[in-house]
């Protein structure tokens, strides 16, 4: 009798998948002595708690059984139509209730354009480093990766020409987070983002832009989603209430105007979840339907991030390490250190001895190539245990350099 491994029985595609560094990660974090600057969890103190308790109470006593009921995939059409007021309000462009899909939290709509998009072998092109959990996404559908230079100011649009004059096979899409990246913080330029547009226009190249942070603004001005540009070449929008209420909800959202793709996005989660939680969206929408309460309670949210980033950031200065480079994000959940020299994998290690982890830069890079960087989350930690956290990590910094 011939035995067949067990992993001829599965896909070739799951030869790809990988352990999420960040998931992985959340495990040693259960020690209560240990902190984290890993996981990209937003505040739980800032939960509103008490609103979804009274916004699910009203939902009950208003809906009944039809919360608790199938629903259609697109989304319920109260939940579509204020994503398409908010978009509207935020970007200047008008949307419509019918290009808004709802999607269980934001990694469902990137495995839903993976899904989609690409066959074995295809291109995306990203920025170097980018979202572990998009390179995750289109691993599953055997994606191959061309990354676009980066500096301070994000993705550089010269550096995106060259790369879509050499493709071949010619890519399927760009996928960008132009506001407050995950993991460095960065945010895209004013002057480079309608740039980018105008460029994936003439390739005709869709843009898959994915906004989870965009209204965690600390300075500054708000700049233009890539969205709100008019162009003939589709530009896919992802959004999410995770960052600015809670992510247990997983309601998120795609705004797709092509109406093909949108089709295709729809026949696709059919076949994965059939729709989106019905109590959630019900929920989710009742709660945000004060809309003045709801900006306060980003605000507040926004607010308290800015002062956890400043007390990282003081604190990092006060590291005394040769080689050690951030830029403190101006909103977000990030802050992007690196140190020249060393391999932040092996640095993790001495770290978490000293009961401080976070994650190693290498995850984010496609080519798993760079090693001298690191994603610090500060949204998650008080200021205590950011001051206390970067102490440990100056100590392990300097033992792994002696």
């Amino acid at each position: 009798m011939t035995t067949v491994s067990r992993a001829a029985k599965f896909a070739e595609r799951t030869a790809r998948l990988r352990a999420s560094t960040i998931r992985e990660m959340l495990k040693v974090t259960q020690q209560p002595d240990v902190i984290s600057f890993g996981g990209g969890l937003p505040a739980p103190e800032l939960f509103p708690t008490a609103g979804i308790a009274e916004a699910a109470r009203r939902v009950m006593e208003l809906r009944g059984a039809a919360a608790l009921q199938y629903s259609v995939t697109e989304g319920l059409s109260e939940m579509r139509r204020w994503v398409a007021e908010r978009m509207t309000r935020r970007t200047g462009r008008i949307f419509e209730a019918e290009d808004v899909t709802i999607v269980n939290g934001s990694q469902q709509g990137l495995d839903l354009v993976g899904k989609i998009f690409l066959d074995p072998g295809d291109h995306v092109v990203m920025e170097n480093p980018s979202y572990l959990g998009a390179i995750q996404a289109f691993d599953a559908y055997q994606a191959r990766y061309l990354t676009i230079d980066t500096d301070e100011d994000g993705a550089i649009p010269e550096s995106l020409e060259r790369v879509l004059d050499r493709a071949d096979p010619f890519p399927k899409f760009v996928y960008l987070v132009p506001n407050f990246q995950n993991p460095t913080g960065r945010t895209l330029a004013r002057e480079r983002r309608e740039r980018i547009v105008r460029i994936c226009e003439r390739y005709d190249l869709p843009i898959v832009e994915d906004d989870p942070y965009g209204e965690l603004r600390f300075e500054g001005a708000d700049l233009p989603s890539l969205v709100s540009y008019e162009s003939s070449a589709p530009i896919l929008y992802s959004g999410t209430g995770s960052k600015i209420m809670s992510p247990g909800m997983r309601v998120a959202w795609l705004v797709i105007r092509d109406e093909e793709i949108r089709e295709k996005i729809v026949l696709s989660k059919q076949g994965a979840d059939l729709h989106s939680g019905t109590f959630a969206q019900y929920v989710f929408h009742e709660y945000v339907s004060d809309g003045a309460a709801f900006d306060a309670h980003v605000a507040t949210i926004a607010r308290t991030y800015r002062r956890r980033r400043d007390v990282m950031a003081a604190a990092l200065n006060h590291i005394a390490s040769d080689g050690l480079h951030f830029v403190p994000p101006s909103g977000g959940m990030f802050l992007w250190v690196t140190v020249s020299g060393i391999d932040t994998t092996e640095l993790l290690r001495v770290s978490a001895e000293q009961k401080v982890v976070f994650v190693p830069g290498v995850s984010f890079y496609p080519a798993r190539d760079v090693h001298d960087g690191m994603r610090l989350n500060f949204s998650n930690a008080s200021e205590e245990m950011i001051r206390v956290g970067i102490e440990r990590l100056g100590h392990a910094i300097s033992t792994f350099k002696r």
